[in-house]
C-alpha cells in the first residue's frame, strides 16, 4: 500500500468512494465541489493505493493555529487492514511539518466505531459544541 499526494487523475475513483461512504452529506460536502475548493487552497489530500488501485482517501487542512482531518475514507472491503491508521499518520505528519500542533476533526455523534478508531489513535472526545452556518 502508498500513500501518496492526490492527483486529478484520482479525481473519479476518490469521487466515488466518498460518495459510498458519505451518502447523505450535504451540498456543500459534494466530492467534485470540496475538491475543488481545496485543490485553489493548498494540496493536503491524500489517497493510499494498493496495485494502482485508490482505496483510501484523508483531506487536512491547517489555518495558521490548528489543524484539521476530513473524509478519512477506506473503501469496506478494505478496512481492517491498518490503510485508515496509514493516512491518519500521514497526514498528521504532513500538518506537524508546516508547523501545526493541534489538530481537530469531527464525528457524527452515533458513528461510534469511529470515535473508537480515533480514540485508539490518541484522540480524545473534548467538551465542545460544534456550530455551523453555510453560507449561501
Amino acid at each position: 500500500m502508498a500513500i501518496e499526494t492526490y492527483h486529478p487523475n484520482d479525481q473519479h475513483d476518490l469521487i466515488e468512494l466518498w460518495q459510498q461512504l458519505f451518502p447523505n452529506n450535504g451540498a456543500h460536502n459534494e466530492p467534485a465541489f470540496m475538491l475543488a475548493a481545496k485543490r485553489e487552497v493548498d494540496d493536503l489530500i491524500f489517497v493510499a493505493k494498493e496495485g494502482g488501485e485508490l482505496v483510501g482517501a484523508c483531506m487536512a487542512g491547517y489555518d495558521g493555529h490548528r489543524g484539521w482531518l476530513y473524509a478519512v475514507s477506506v473503501r469496506p472491503d478494505h478496512q481492517g487492514e491498518g490503510i485508515g491508521r496509514a493516512l491518519v499518520a500521514h497526514a498528521l505528519e504532513a500538518l506537524r511539518e508546516i508547523g501545526c500542533i493541534k489538530v481537530n476533526l469531527q464525528v457524527r455523534e452515533d458513528n461510534k466505531q469511529v470515535v473508537q478508531f480515533y480514540e485508539a489513535l490518541g484522540f480524545s472526545v473534548e467538551p465542545r459544541v460544534s456550530m455551523g452556518l453555510l453560507l449561501d
